[in-house]
């Protein structure tokens, strides 16, 4: 089982509905998903409530929570746990940190967003943790996109597609659907699924190891 760790200590940055979207993705790619959710404001529990399918399971945790629920994880039949951190700097981001095999840091293209992750990069720095940044919610078109990417590939790892700010990932989150449910077709969707493709890659071959 490979643990994927959303993180970034700035709120507003799309992490929650990239983390569901992905999840969702991942599952109708063959693989099995659980999203545990340590963020007070509940973003995946609330879409976990209006979602009819059973598929992904979410657990709502706290800090001390995680080591021991992680550990029965391990043993269990899941392919990926998913794990959504607070958009602040908490005891909680930095055991989610810990316990990935992968940190996903989304980044919205502005000078607000990209001076936030230092911190977030910081840590998983310390921890020596895998990483990758995801330019979200970006304008279709714009130079901040290009500069971000260029600024943020000097930095670490990003991947060839970034997800662009459209209405059906709102729309979706409403409908307890990931975005590759609510339409199918559509460009986010087709987004989606190039970015988690893009991310089974780079996760795999991966070896837990616990950061002391």
């Amino acid at each position: 089982m490979k643990a994927i760790t959303f993180v970034t200590q700035k709120g507003g940055s799309g992490k929650s509905t990239l983390c569901i979207s992905l999840a969702v993705a991942a599952q109708e790619a063959g693989q099995s998903v659980c999203i545990l959710e340590m963020d007070r404001q509940a973003t995946v529990t609330d879409w976990a409530e209006h979602r009819r399918a059973d598929t992904p399971e979410v657990a709502q945790i706290d800090a001390t929570q995680l080591d021991d629920i992680m550990a029965r994880l391990r043993s269990s039949d899941f392919d990926y746990v998913f794990i959504d951190t607070p958009g602040v700097d908490s005891p909680g981001s930095l055991a989610a940190i810990r316990a990935a095999d992968l940190c996903v840091i989304p980044c919205r293209p502005t000078p607000a967003d990209l001076r936030a992750f230092k911190p977030t990069l910081a840590a998983i720095y310390r921890l020596e943790k895998k990483f990758a940044f995801v330019l979200n919610q970006t304008p279709p078109r714009s130079y901040r996109v290009r500069d971000a990417s260029d600024g943020l590939a000097v930095l670490g790892v990003l991947p060839d597609v970034n997800i662009v700010m459209r209405n059906d990932h709102q729309d979706a989150l409403g409908m307890g659907q990931g975005v590759t449910e609510y339409n199918p077709t559509g460009q986010a969707a087709s987004e989606v699924r190039r970015l988690w493709t893009w991310i089974e890659k780079r996760s795999q071959g991966l070896s837990y190891v616990k950061a002391a």
